[in-house]
């Protein structure tokens, strides 16, 4: 699934070719892109008709139009979703679940689902403009609504493995696997230590860090390791080139020269650097494979 830059980066191409403009004709194929819409894709279909793009917006990886009247369309990207804008006349998508036309005669948008993972959903939206159906993810580090030395309180409260910590999205959202690996290695910290064995202000470093790489990679359009995952005009990020731990597996810290190794951690690959990050006690001698 794209983690925050990636979801950000889609989000602001569409922002700049959808906001202001008014939906005139939605059409879904097949009743699974709107799964979660209780009423069917038809429905879903003519309740978006008519209405206007008033903002396009997004907390962590999860992405929606504002469509005024309390309102929102959750556009959820699965592991394999695309957003592009497209020309009306332009060839269909193997993959297209999904066509927005709007009042203006312009490019329309199209939702491209290889894996089918993702898909629309209509949800009220609460005080604070945000989905009721994703009211329990927690506030990303590069919102306003961001409060670190909260998220900080509730993380040293968890004996948890720290990585697991920053992958709890009701606790902090839009960090995934790739950034958590990235500020972990930042912050000198091994993934798996407990976060309540960390002090407030590593546990800060870490959320610091993790902003930091994820603002790194927003500005070079997000990480591409999927050709799947593309803007809205179809162009992949490339600040795969820049991952200093993810994905290095046997390659040298950029730090200290050792090479990156490779751990299983809540069934996907940890990377880190066994010098930089060494193990908490209770883990050394368990090796794992890829260390």
């Amino acid at each position: 699934m794209p983690e925050l830059p990636e979801v950000e980066v889609v989000r602001r191409g569409l922002a700049e070719h959808v906001e202001g403009r008014v939906l005139t004709g939605v059409e879904l194929r097949g009743h699974r892109v709107a799964r979660r819409h209780v009423a069917g894709p038809e429905d879903l279909a003519a309740r978006l008709a008519g209405r206007r793009v008033a903002a396009v917006r997004r907390r962590g990886k999860y992405l929606w139009w504002d469509l005024e009247d309390d309102l929102g369309l959750l556009l959820h990207l699965g592991m394999s979703g695309q957003l592009l804008v497209a020309g009306p006349d332009a060839p269909d998508e193997k993959h297209l679940h999904a066509r927005f036309r709007f009042g203006d005669g312009g490019p329309e948008l199209r939702f491209v689902d290889q894996r089918t993972f993702g898909g629309l959903v209509l949800s009220d939206l609460d005080p604070a403009g945000v989905p009721r159906t994703i009211a329990h993810i927690a506030p990303d580090p590069l919102e306003d609504a961001y409060d670190q030395q909260a998220v900080v309180r509730r993380a040293k409260a968890k004996d948890s493995a720290v990585k697991r910590v920053l992958l709890d999205q009701t606790v902090v959202s839009g960090i995934g696997n790739i950034y958590a690996d990235e500020a972990l290695w930042r912050a000198r910290v091994h993934g798996e230590r407990p976060a309540s064995s960390l002090s407030r202000p590593v546990l800060a470093s870490v959320l610091d860090h993790a902003a930091e790489v994820m603002r790194a990679a927003l500005d070079q359009g997000g990480t591409s390791f999927d050709a799947l995952y593309v803007n809205v005009n179809g162009a992949s990020g490339y600040f795969d080139r820049s991952l200093a731990a993810y994905g290095q597996v046997g390659r040298p810290c950029p730090r200290c020269g050792t090479p990156i190794r490779r751990e299983q951690f809540m069934n996907r690959s940890s990377f880190s650097c066994p010098r930089c990050q060494p193990r908490p006690r209770r883990l050394r001698g368990s090796a794992r494979p890829g260390a």
